[in-house]
């Protein structure tokens, strides 16, 4: 598998990076991993030349960490990159900062963490982390053998980017990019920033949650107009691996299957691998689904639980999918199947406590009407 260096780190890491966000999991309840299936896909993974392994406090309801240190038994730890995330938005003081540390190296039974990256940065936590000298900490912890290397995960925009990548000495950074979202967030501008300043860039939502992978008939007739056929897929990875500061495509995967197709195209995963011709092609892909996505939720699930109990992002998803594939009525009937009463759109009383931690800064209370509206039912007039 291809690999690249992780800057100053030293890291030779697989290009292809394994994100533990959306394991196999058992009905509905996201913390309810089916293990079994999980381990065996971390396992696989590593088996066949993924050899960096991410994971975060919060993943699958804090239970992911788990379920990868279980996976890293057995002599599989040795043979990986392991990354987890400080969970800023639950530390107040140093000791918080320590304390979560502790607990995370417990959940991962091993002594230290090759990349810690302090999670999901914006302005606020940034605020935050320097009131409570969060540099300090790491130097301690790095003093202590309990993290390795120091890094960020980012959600906001380029200006507040800037302002964290000069504002501390870090070895690499977590940005979010995709074909669709080079100019949402810190976007190409971030990544170029990053370039100059000689931070290492690892990619996250490649795929961007998902929706990248099955295009509707229009959008995979575009991609098969190319002369050497590529799925989706294939495309929105080689895609971010063409810039030679990706050091890392992150992705998502939620099935064995999945990682073998990634597997099969971490090959093609090289730096400048997308011609001129083939960028043009990207492009006009990006402007066809721009025309189709209505809400740009990529799963991160920050903004639940709801208190009302709507599930934000799976309401988002279903709304999405009806426009984006021309299957509104089909979607609607699935989605009043599928979601109890309290999930719906509906039952949003416009708290306010979801947008302040939507990454993508989503207007979700305006949206959720949206799609109540659009998903709401005809009563029959016998």
């Amino acid at each position: 598998m291809n690999k690249r260096v992780i800057g100053k780190t030293g890291i030779e890491s697989s290009v292809l990076g394994l994100g533990c966000m959306r394991l196999p999991i058992i009905g509905e309840d996201a913390s309810k991993i089916d293990e079994p299936k999980a381990i065996e896909m971390i396992r696989y993974a590593i088996d066949n030349g993924v050899n960096y392994i991410d994971t975060a406090y919060p993943y699958h309801g804090g239970m992911s960490e788990s379920i990868v240190g279980k996976a890293l038994a057995d002599g599989y730890r040795e043979k990986v990159t392991l990354i987890t995330k400080s969970p800023g938005w639950l530390i107040e003081t140093q000791d918080d900062f320590f304390k979560f540390l502790d607990e995370q190296l417990e959940k991962l039974q091993t002594d230290t963490i090759d990349i810690y990256l302090l999670h999901a940065l914006g302005k606020e936590r940034w605020e935050m982390y320097k009131k409570i000298d969060v540099f300090s900490a790491i130097e301690h912890a790095k003093a202590m053998g309990k993290i390795k290397h120091i890094g960020f995960s980012f959600h906001d925009e380029f200006d507040v980017f800037k302002e964290i990548v000069d504002g501390y000495d870090w070895e690499l950074c977590m940005l979010q990019l995709n074909f669709m979202d080079m100019e949402e967030q810190a976007g190409m501008r971030g990544l170029e920033y990053a370039s100059d300043e000689g931070l290492p860039v690892i990619v996250m939502e490649p795929l961007k949650g998902g929706m990248l992978a099955s295009p509707s008939d229009d959008i995979h007739a575009l991609w098969q107009s190319y002369p050497e056929k590529r799925s989706a897929v294939e495309w929105a990875l080689r895609y971010v691996a063409h810039f030679e500061n990706v050091k890392v495509v992150l992705s998502g995967m939620s099935s064995l299957e999945q990682i073998r197709e990634n597997i099969d195209i971490a090959d093609k995963l090289e730096v400048g691998n997308l011609s001129a011709d083939a960028l043009a092609l990207v492009e006009s892909v990006k402007n066809a689904y721009k025309s189709k996505i209505q809400v740009p939720c990529t799963q991160c699930k920050y903004c639940v639980p709801c208190p009302h109990g709507v599930e934000i992002p799976r309401v988002f998803t279903a709304f999405n999918r009806a426009h984006i594939f021309n299957m509104h009525e089909v979607v609607k009937e699935q989605y009043h199947a599928n979601f109890s009463k309290e999930a719906k759109a509906d039952q949003c009383v416009a708290c306010g406590e979801c947008e302040p931690k939507c990454p993508q800064r989503i207007e979700i209370i305006k949206m959720l009407r949206v799609v109540s509206e659009a998903f709401k039912m005809v009563e029959s007039r016998d």
